[in-house]
């Protein structure tokens, strides 16, 4: 499986019964589908057909879509000229100039200037023929805007996967780091209590005090967590296509064990190491807003 980019564009243009189509597939980011199209008012049925076709294939995004269709060889209509009518307007012209003995500059093109002098006739459109050939053009627009969306999912999911990699890291860091917080901790009380009390330090009571301070700052249930969570944003990433949602509820799930630690954890390297997991993660947030 391969994840996509919530954006992407695809166009074709093709020639077919005389007829010029062009159609182009622009997307951006939505939390949710939402569908909007560009059709020639006489064509409008051929939405239904269109929303169709994209919602098969787009799951998430906001996808608008422009259809143009320009008649070349005129077949959508007929022009008629009027005979009598045309007739009537040059007798009465030639019985003026008779009359009133004027010089004739009459010619051809001035039959375009008479009101009414041809009537278009519009034929019925075949609508089974352009829906065909609409759909056509549709289809390689379309696979051209997905593999555009592809192409964009492949880098994201490579760039969180790089990602992921850190935050793994400096998990496994802390992981090792905390079973020795405790004992700094008893070793840092002994001297506190031996610099005030002399030798006559009670070691039960250190050691009490160094198991409380352990409980207290335990992370061992987040770090559990948090790496459950990061094999699940893998596996997700190598075996789903539409994870855009699932991937931002992973992530706050993330969060969460990661502001856990770091409110639990005094300790300078730990909150250091806290700060890169949160900005990595962020920078993970980002690119999955982008993901379909």
């Amino acid at each position: 499986m391969a994840i996509s980019s919530m954006t992407g564009f695809g166009r074709e243009q093709c020639v077919l019964n005389g007829r010029e189509i062009t159609v182009e597939i622009r997307a951006v980011n939505h939390r949710f589908h939402e569908f909007t199209a560009r059709i020639p008012r006489q064509y409008s049925k051929l939405e239904e057909l269109i929303k169709s076709k994209i919602s098969t294939k787009v799951k998430r995004g906001k996808v608008e879509v422009s259809v143009i269709i320009h008649n070349i060889e005129g077949r959508e209509a007929t022009v008629i000229l009027n005979k009598e009518l045309v007739n009537a307007y040059l007798s009465e012209l030639r019985l003026a100039q008779s009359e009133l003995g004027l010089l004739s500059d009459f010619n051809f093109s001035d039959v375009f200037k008479i009101p009414d002098a041809f009537n278009v006739i519009k034929k019925e459109v075949d609508e089974d023929e352009i829906s065909k050939d609409v759909g056509e053009v549709l289809d390689v627009a379309l696979s051209n805007f997905l593999s555009m969306r592809k192409n964009e999912g492949a880098k994201m999911q490579a760039d969180i996967q790089s990602k992921l990699a850190k935050i793994s890291v400096a998990t496994n860091q802390i992981d090792k780091a905390v079973p020795q917080i405790a004992e700094k901790h008893r070793q840092k009380l002994t001297a506190k209590i031996t610099e005030f009390v002399g030798s006559g330090v009670d070691e039960q009571r250190i050691i009490l005090e160094a198991a409380i301070f352990a409980e207290k700052s335990a992370v061992d249930e987040e770090i559990v967590r948090l790496k459950s969570h990061i094999s699940q944003v893998r596996e997700i990433l190598e075996n789903e296509d539409v994870v855009g949602r699932k991937l931002d509820f992973i992530v706050q799930e993330i969060n969460r064990e990661i502001n856990t630690i770091g409110s639990k954890s005094h300790e300078v390297d730990i909150t250091r190491i806290v700060v890169d997991l949160k900005s990595e993660l962020e920078k993970i947030r980002e690119q999955i807003q982008n993901i379909e």
